[in-house]
């Protein structure tokens, strides 16, 4: 019927899976003339002509200039019109809202940090959440309604059966359990929620350390201690989006946790969390100790522990690899990951010294024997994988010309 979508092996969706394969290398390697998209898809000239004359009438690529340094004439060279859509992703604390929007290309084009300090929220989570990405699309030069998608990154999941936020107690506003209905009335586009650290691993797929890998664990260590766990690729969230919350998780070396969800900690929390670090500090002697927020006493106490040979110091990565080690090997004896990716403030640090430390445990203490890196997403990785998860949904929508 007319005006119907195709049906697979028609012309429409041949087509479309044309575009979209030359729309992805363009993504992939940068501005390129016809004839290189013809070589790199197998299609001829004329075809990869037409083509390129279809996605530019539908403003998804652009002419960005001409080839040059090669005999015979220039090339045109076409990219991805990087104004064809936006994306929004925000990093939620109780701290503050960072927010941000890239373009459909993946550049940054908008950033916004929104204070959000106290017990008690001064402003409602609803205004919170449209103030800081208000900012974020001010700072693009752009409307609200330019935005196609965003994602939300909070600590803690939204439990898919009642909508409520769970496993963080510590981030005030956030349980209402209409919060999610009237967050999605307040915004003109679909909106996502993930946990922070599940886009942090995200992050790491796509950009990061864990590229090309489809089996792994990432341990991230910042105001609390979780795990992102991806199995065959994708995201393993568990029945009630709790799936990775390690910080909860019993092990050795410290008494049981009663009531964890209450405590909002738990034993591994206790035993390797950040705010061991300067705890363990202080019972090991180390004078001097920085003083601020335990988040950052703990990354500055692992970047001096990683600077020394030996001493106290030295002592203090040992320990903190030793205790690392202990959950990761329940992790790793249950899951036979490939790659285990270390990140967060507390961790990164440590750089190869302290990866090295916990590899060589974690090879005594589970028989499984992963290996194990630090992570490349350094910036702002819970926003670069809420931005990455807004893409990806949102390239698929607009780059599908089959419709």
């Amino acid at each position: 019927m007319a005006g119907t979508a195709g049906t697979p092996g028609t012309p429409r969706v041949l087509r479309a899976m044309n575009d979209r394969a030359a729309l992805d290398l363009l993504l992939e390697h940068g501005p390129l003339s016809r004839t290189r998209i013809g070589k790199l898809t197998g299609l001829s000239k004329p075809t990869a002509s037409q083509l390129l004359a279809r996605l530019e009438a539908a403003g998804l690529v652009r002419v960005t200039g001409t080839s040059e340094g090669r005999p015979g004439p220039n090339a045109q060279l076409y990219a991805v019109n990087p104004t064809a859509a936006y994306a929004a992703g925000l990093d939620v604390t109780p701290e503050r809202i960072r927010a941000a929007v890239a373009d459909i290309t993946g550049r940054t084009v908008g950033e916004f940090a929104l204070p959000t300090p106290g017990r008690h929220p001064a402003q409602p989570v609803v205004r919170q959440v449209t103030d800081a990405l208000d900012g974020a699309v001010k700072a693009a030069g752009l409307a609200r309604a330019d935005v196609h998608r965003l994602v939300i990154g909070t600590p803690g999941a939204f439990d898919p059966g009642t909508g409520r936020l769970r496993y963080a107690s510590h981030l005030p506003g956030w349980h209402s359990p209409t919060l999610l209905d009237e967050l999605a009335a307040a915004l003109p586009m679909p909106v996502e929620y993930e946990n922070d650290v599940n886009l942090v691993a995200l992050a790491e797929q796509r950009l990061g350390a864990a590229r090309g890998h489809a089996d792994f664990v990432l341990l991230w260590s910042q105001e609390g201690l979780g795990a992102a766990l991806v199995l065959g690729g994708r995201l393993h969230r568990g029945w009630t989006g709790g799936a990775g919350e390690v910080g909860f998780l019993p092990v050795p070396g410290t008494p049981l946790v009663r009531q964890v969800t209450k405590a909002n900690s738990g034993g591994y929390q206790e035993l390797a969390g950040s705010q061991a670090v300067p705890k363990l500090a202080r019972e090991l002697g180390i004078p001097d100790l920085p003083s601020g927020p335990y988040t950052e006493v703990a990354a500055e106490l692992v970047a001096r522990a990683a600077d020394h040979a030996a001493g106290p110091y030295r002592e203090l990565l040992q320990t903190y690899a030793t205790r690392l080690a202990t959950g990761l090997a329940s992790l790793v004896s249950v899951l036979d990951p490939e790659l285990v990716v270390l990140s967060g403030s507390a961790l990164a640090p440590g750089g190869e010294v302290l990866r090295a430390l916990v590899q060589a445990e974690l090879e005594e203490l589970a028989a499984a024997r992963p290996r194990l890196v630090v992570g490349d997403v350094h910036e702002h990785p819970v926003l670069r994988g809420a931005l990455e998860s807004a893409l990806v949904t949102t390239r698929d929508e607009v780059f599908d010309t089959s419709r």
